[in-house]
């Protein structure tokens, strides 16, 4: 009968469906001289378990204080950010000033050879101007 609930406690330890208390009684159970043939190779796995919960790790392990980088990293990072928002805006602010620069030299530009036009048009109502008072004053 023990037998048999050995082999039900090995199909729930594979399932990972057992307690602390039946794993327990495995570890027991392949601690013992007399184990069933063929459940003998699960011995070295469970004599395994068994030794590894009483190695210990005797070294002295030497802690360091952790040099703290990200703190510096994380400065160095907003500090490149508003130094870089800083002149952008003002190289930005330098390229539309420039444009609109260049577009109001066009419109004045464009209003110069336009008045210049009007002018050949007021020196030909001059000469009309001049003309009629000539037959006027002949009269």
């Amino acid at each position: 009968m023990e037998l048999d609930n050995i082999e039900k406690l090995l199909e729930k330890y594979f399932e990972a469906t057992t307690t602390i208390a039946e794993e327990q009684e495995l570890q027991t159970y392949f601690s013992q001289k007399d184990v069933a043939a063929h459940l003998e190779q699960y011995r070295p796995m469970f004599n395994f378990f068994s030794n590894a919960k009483e190695e210990r790790y005797t070294k002295q392990v030497p802690l360091k204080p952790r040099k703290n980088y990200y703190k510096w990293i994380s400065v160095a990072a907003v500090a490149v950010l508003t130094f870089g928002i800083y002149f952008g805006n003002q190289y930005r602010e330098r390229q539309q000033a420039e444009y609109a620069y260049q577009e109001t030299k066009k419109a004045f530009e464009l209003l110069a050879e336009n008045f210049g036009k009007g002018t050949e048009k007021v020196a030909y109502l001059q000469e009309f101007e001049v003309a009629k008072q000539k037959i006027y004053n002949n009269n």
